[in-house]
């Protein structure tokens, strides 16, 4: 199987990883989005990356001095926001990350899409930003098909947990012959499951994690994920989606 996840827009270098990152598959691409980035002055960055002045200021910076072949993180450990932050690959046993290196694909609005341990930069770059440049208009139009074609490589059955506007790269693209669960993390409010952010976030990041702790390998050991109060609904399921539903309320 291969799960898929969204980046975060959070990121920080982590350069104490003893093993050396390996390169995206899509780097050329990446340096080519980068490039454009690049020559945006701030005004026009501010706009594509949709963000205060703060950010956009320290992201104008990154990109003014941005360098792929220096000062790169493993991808796993460059993204901080909650769901990594519950997957928490920081305290990770080695079987874990050798499981999350076969199975697990980050899709990025700069890379494409990426193996835990690619190196990576820290950058800003929605994958629903509005490009307009003269090659594409948005990056949808400019990654085409080509997450789904790396990812469907091996025929796997296909893990959907990302967030709508990432999924959407690869949805697109599904043929007949293929196989996508999409993980959806709810509670029920009359009568419906309906599924709220940061508990979202919290419960993705949590399902990476349980699935490299049992090394699954089935969709049946995905239905046994009961952390933070989840559990397997058979009512809310069917074939292409597995609900699970929160009993009770939790702190975040």
């Amino acid at each position: 199987m291969k799960i898929f996840i969204s980046p975060a827009k959070k990121m920080r270098e982590d350069n104490d990883f003893i093993l050396q990152p390996t390169v995206p598959v899509y780097l050329d691409k990446a340096k080519q989005l980068a490039d454009y980035c690049r020559s945006l002055p701030y005004e026009q960055l501010k706009i594509l990356l949709d963000c205060n002045d703060k950010l956009t200021a320290l992201n104008y910076e990154r990109y003014q001095r941005l360098d792929f072949s220096r000062n790169v993180s493993p991808a796993i450990f460059a993204y901080e926001g909650i769901q990594y932050q519950y997957m928490a690959p920081q305290v990770f046993e080695t079987p874990y990350f050798d499981y999350i290196q076969q199975h697990l694909r980050i899709l990025s609005g700069l890379y494409g899409i990426l193996k835990p341990f690619d190196g990576v930069i820290p950058y800003r770059l929605e994958m629903q930003s509005k490009l307009n440049a003269p090659f594409a208009k948005n990056l949808y139009a400019f990654w085409g098909d080509n997450l789904y074609r790396e990812i469907t490589a091996n025929n796997e059955v296909l893990i959907n947990l990302a967030s709508v506007e990432y999924a959407k790269c690869i949805k697109k693209y599904l043929k007949p012959s293929d196989r996508m669960i999409t993980c959806a993390f709810a509670e029920i409010e009359n009568g419906n499951p309906k599924e709220k952010g940061v508990y979202v976030k919290m419960a993705r990041g949590e399902m990476v994690r349980y699935l490299a702790e049992i090394n699954a390998q089935s969709l049946e050991q995905i239905k046994g994920f009961d952390r933070l109060n989840y559990h397997f609904s058979e009512v809310y399921s069917d074939e292409n989606t597995y609900v699970f539903v929160r009993e009770q309320a939790i702190k975040a």
